[in-house]
């Protein structure tokens, strides 16, 4: 059993757009950075960067278990990457340093809320972050496709199709004009494992290399090969470096393989196209769209940064190499887009979940009359000091509060609740599945939601309140969400069965 987080915590989803957004974190409201010129926006479903406690980011990758890593090197990378999902359905990146990676609380929260500044539909954007302790972890948006090494060096079906290798490199570009735009022309370590797609199969670039992998740390983890000749003379990253590292990108784009720039430029300067393009095209490409990235690489890897091109001419140069603008990236990748859809629960449902099936909540709260407060045990430890006269005015309350549900004076046992809700003293879940079923009847989803959340807080394997959350969902018309809480309510009970705690 846990204890009640606080209000400040569990945040109610506001409504926009028709859309609701269960944010269940400290959440601080920044002004989104104005879109890059010439592209249209599309980030307005990015939640604010806000602070995360280091407990609900445990919870959201179980415990920070093994089976949900996605770093490219598994358990033998220095920053473990996992997969996560928050309380409210949102799946998430978390990058966890290694201990003592960033002393400064301080410094590194400054870093991070720089970065977690930045908005723009071609970024995975940076949505938080948690100094806890020892403890420095980012939050991103999690990007369910893959790397651009995994579908370039790794693939099993299909390689990525030429005009589809032209939009990578033009939205990378366009990633990397809007951060210097925004004053944050530093990249670290840009390579093809930093390319990310999207559950619409769009490349982003990746928010974890804006910052270093700690203080003092590397900029470069990859082969030296691979780095840029000013970084290996006075370890500094210019913004002319991240143009080097940019050309190393297209070099992959271009060959569908990791080779050494020295190599590659060989190549170029031989004039032998044929020998460094993909074999995997077969053919398939423009041999002047060919001609014209080869030469935007051979520019970006010069020795000398002076004579490279900057972000401005990168986007300039491949906006006019852009074919199928019309075709989705999903469909050029030769995936299915990501869905969520309506999840069937697995497991026999029981009456208290038929009823949140059907939307019945006369049958609901039938049986929260019925089963009245014998999951609270437990919650509540109380020292016999704390029996003041307060406390059995709060009690009164709470019994009150049960007359009038009991009788289906539903607002009436509203005020009483919440009069012993806002004592403090005693936390129960009970009682807030109760006053969320007072909300669902009383027209009040918004508000029905916010008390499920609380009481999941208070007793998270409590199957009841996922089920609360699962019709208050429903009424909002986040339908897929609602039959994914659903389906974890009947888990749950299923778990119950099997010897967890009993009802």
């Amino acid at each position: 059993m846990g204890g009640c987080c606080s209000s400040a915590e569990k945040e109610i989803p506001e409504k926009k757009h028709n859309r609701h957004q269960l944010n269940q974190r400290r959440s601080f409201s920044i002004q989104q950075a104005p879109p890059a010129v010439g592209v249209a926006e599309a980030v307005s479903e990015v939640p604010a960067f806000s602070e995360f406690s280091f407990a609900d980011l445990k919870a959201a990758t179980n415990g920070f278990s093994s089976e949900n890593i996605v770093s490219e090197s598994g358990e033998k990378a220095p920053n473990l990457v996992y997969k996560g999902r928050l309380q409210n359905r949102r799946w998430i990146a978390v990058k966890k340093f290694t201990k003592m990676a960033w002393p400064d609380p301080k410094q590194f929260a400054e870093e991070a809320w720089g970065v977690g500044k930045l908005r723009h539909r071609r970024l995975a954007n940076l949505i938080g972050y948690c100094c806890d302790g020892d403890e420095r972890l980012l939050v991103a948006e999690y990007m369910p496709n893959d790397t651009l090494a995994k579908h370039l060096f790794h693939w099993e079906n299909q390689t990525i199709e030429w005009a589809m290798r032209l939009r990578v490199a033009y939205y990378i570009a366009e990633a990397l004009e809007y951060c210097s735009s925004e004053g944050r022309p530093l990249y670290h370590d840009l390579n093809a494992y930093r390319v990310l797609f999207d559950e619409d199969g769009d490349p982003r670039l990746s928010c974890f290399g804006l910052m270093k992998n700690s203080r003092d740390g590397k900029s470069y983890s990859t082969n030296l090969a691979y780095t840029p000749p000013e970084y290996l003379r006075n370890g500094r990253v210019t913004p002319e470096s991240v143009i080097f590292s940019f050309g190393t990108v297209l070099l992959d784009l271009l060959s569908g393989k990791h080779i050494p720039p020295s190599h590659a430029l060989d190549m170029i300067r031989g004039k032998n196209i044929l020998l460094l393009m993909d074999s995997h095209l077969e053919g398939k490409f423009s041999t002047e769209e060919a001609t014209a990235l080869m030469d935007l690489a051979s520019r970006c890897l010069q020795y000398e940064p002076r004579d490279r091109p900057n972000t401005k001419d990168l986007v300039a140069t491949l906006s006019p190499l852009q074919t199928k603008t019309s075709v989705p990236s999903h469909v050029m990748l030769g995936i299915s887009k990501h869905e969520e859809a309506p999840v069937t629960p697995p497991h026999p449902l029981s009456p208290m979940g038929e009823a949140c099936s059907r939307m019945d909540l006369t049958a609901i709260h039938q049986i929260l009359v019925m089963t009245h407060y014998r999951d609270d045990e437990g919650t509540n430890e109380l020292s016999f000091q704390e029996w003041t006269q307060q406390m059995r005015d709060m009690l009164d309350a709470r019994k009150r509060g049960d007359f009038a549900f009991r009788d289906k004076d539903f607002k009436t046992a509203i005020d009483c609740y919440s009069q012993f809700i806002d004592v403090g003293t005693m936390v129960s879940p009970t009682v807030y599945a109760r006053r969320s079923l007072c909300y669902l009847l009383c027209d009040q989803p918004d508000a029905a939601l916010r008390d499920a959340m609380q009481a999941q807080c208070i007793y998270p394997e409590w199957p009841t309140a996922f089920y609360m959350q699962a019709v208050a969902l429903a009424k909002l018309n986040m339908n897929s969400d609602s039959a994914d809480m659903l389906n974890e309510a009947a888990g749950l009970e299923k778990k119950r069965q099997n010897g967890g705690r009993g009802t």
